[in-house]
């Protein structure tokens, strides 16, 4: 199987967290690294102190390589298990260029700026600014037969012969590395995976039935209609581009080919490393003090003490009231307190605790169904637990996410792999793909479409119910199907896809240069 030399992998969440590709990426690293030991270079935006959360500067990395001069890069480490090399890059320069930036990006690739607005321009100079540095290095380290940390003499390679390089962009924001690449650069093959098509969650967002009428919907047409041509446009042309296009699931794979007019040539579904979740000595420890930390916060804000054996449940994400179920969620809470209201078993008390940033909302209290809403970023840093989101979600009892738009759903997959079982929905990538595994497995997949949301609503409700009523030993048992479902998804099983995708992008590289 051929192989690059050397991976560049970009994307906006390279040392920014700020959604679910961060942690694809960043739990992804540390397999890249044990395959590609300091041969993988990811490319992030610098944000200074934002970033310095996540990153480690290291002067001493790549030296004797010179950034280009409008480009300046801090060279470090991503503090993330596995440490792969960080390159973070300010744009600031390339405003002033950005009108012939963008007549060329038309000119070579019929890509439409022209009507771009909001986060659009940010992002495409950064992905410019990344094509530039990626040619930088890709020239610097074929120079010589050098690599990073081996003496030149221990070197294979002969005098002359080019190292195979992947350049790997995430999301439509980081498409232009991938069309200065194809100008500037082509011997670097290049990889695009875009992780929702921004028209299928357009449509989905904006209250249209994406799933009934899914075979009607035009994508450029539907670009027009929702104001997201450029954005569309620079998507599009990304994955007709680049020498391999992948998503994360048949889901979105069927939106691709729908609504950009492309097929993907490999699905590289999200995987998981183990290594962030606490060794079995200290798993159940950390527990209990994220179980405490979540009761001691409820209480103080609900006005009482939170019962020890309460049901806590939880809910996180982006804020998209209808795509990532936050409203059937809400339903299902309503439900559940009738039911409790009305049920002849003794009463147990249910904490939804709804952590979805910048969700500035006051606790509410109703039947015995509380709801806590915590509208931070979990790094740590919160005013409310100062703790991570990881540390927080292993003290629930279960999670929901009840997608009506979900490419792949990493939350439902963490919280498998911190033995908290999840609900979640057909409509969700890892719900489709939980579905196909061995049952029981802690994952409770419930069938969503265009027009069921109140039986989904009910169905959560139920579910919440019969779980809560399950003896201890029982609930032991469910969270180790769980975790044992989340191991099937671990990056050692799912980095084959992405091996497989760096074959098809050097292949068509290839192909392409002999034409």
């Amino acid at each position: 199987m051929t192989q690059p030399d050397y991976i560049f992998e970009t994307s906006w969440e390279v040392c920014n967290r700020v959604g679910g590709i961060y942690a694809v990426l960043s739990t992804r690293a540390a397999s890249m690294q044990a395959e590609h030991p300091d041969k993988v270079f990811f490319f992030g935006p610098d944000f200074g102190a934002h970033s310095d959360i996540y990153f480690r500067e290291e002067k001493g990395l790549l030296k004797g390589w010179k950034a280009p001069a409008e480009i300046p890069v801090r060279v470090g480490r991503w503090d993330v298990p596995g440490s792969p090399i960080a390159l973070l890059l300010k744009f600031d320069a390339l405003w002033e260029r950005k009108d012939a930036i963008y007549g060329w990006a038309w000119s070579m690739f019929r890509v439409q700026s022209h009507a771009a607005y909001g986060d659009y321009d940010e992002s495409c100079l950064f992905g410019y600014a990344a094509g530039m540095v990626m040619e930088s290095l890709y020239n610097w380290l074929n120079a010589a037969p050098r690599q990073l940390n081996v003496p030149k003499a221990q070197c294979k390679r002969t005098e002359g012969t080019c190292l195979n390089f992947c350049a790997h962009a995430n999301e439509w924001q980081t498409a232009f590395s991938i069309f200065y690449l194809r100008d500037h650069c082509p011997k670097i093959a290049t990889l695009f995976t875009t992780h929702a098509t921004g028209i299928g969650r357009s449509i989905a967002g904006n209250g249209k039935p994406l799933y009934d009428y899914f075979h009607a919907y035009n994508g450029d047409q539907m670009a027009e209609e929702l104001n997201m041509v450029s954005k569309h446009s620079v998507e599009k042309q990304a994955a007709h581009w680049a020498d391999c296009f992948t998503t994360v699931s048949y889901i979105t794979a069927r939106e691709c080919e729908q609504l950009l007019d492309k097929k993907v040539d490999i699905e590289t579904p999200n995987g998981f490393e183990s290594k962030f979740v606490p060794k079995t000595k200290d798993f159940e420890t950390k527990r209990k003090e994220s179980r405490e930390a979540l009761r001691a916060v409820a209480g103080e804000l609900l006005g009482g003490v939170v019962p020890q054996n309460a049901l806590l449940v939880g809910i996180s994400g982006r804020l998209e009231m209808k795509n990532k179920g936050i409203d059937v969620f809400a339903e299902a809470l309503d439900r559940l307190a009738q039911k409790i209201y009305h049920s002849d078993q003794p009463e147990r008390e249910v904490v939804a605790f709804v952590m979805i940033p910048y969700l500035d909302r006051a606790p509410a209290r109703k039947g015995k169904v509380s709801a806590v809403f915590v509208p931070y970023y979990l790094d740590g840093h919160d005013p409310l637990f100062g703790k991570t989101y990881y540390d927080l979600l292993m003290g629930l009892d279960i999670t929901v996410f009840p997608s009506y738009y979900e490419p792949w759903g990493y939350t439902p997959l963490e919280s498998c792999a911190f033995h908290v079982p999840t609900i979640t929905t057909s409509l969700a990538g890892f719900g489709e793909w939980a579905s196909r595994q061995k049952q029981p497995n802690g994952v409770v997949v419930i069938e969503r479409n265009d027009s069921n949301f109140n039986q989904v609503a009910e169905e959560i409700a139920d579910t919440l119910l019969r779980f809560d009523r399950l003896s201890k030993e029982e609930k032991a048992e469910v969270r180790k199907c769980a975790a044992a479902t989340a191991k099937k998804a671990d990056w050692k099983h799912f980095f084959k896809y992405y091996r497989k995708a760096y074959e098809i992008a050097l292949k068509k590289r290839d192909k392409r240069l002999r034409l």
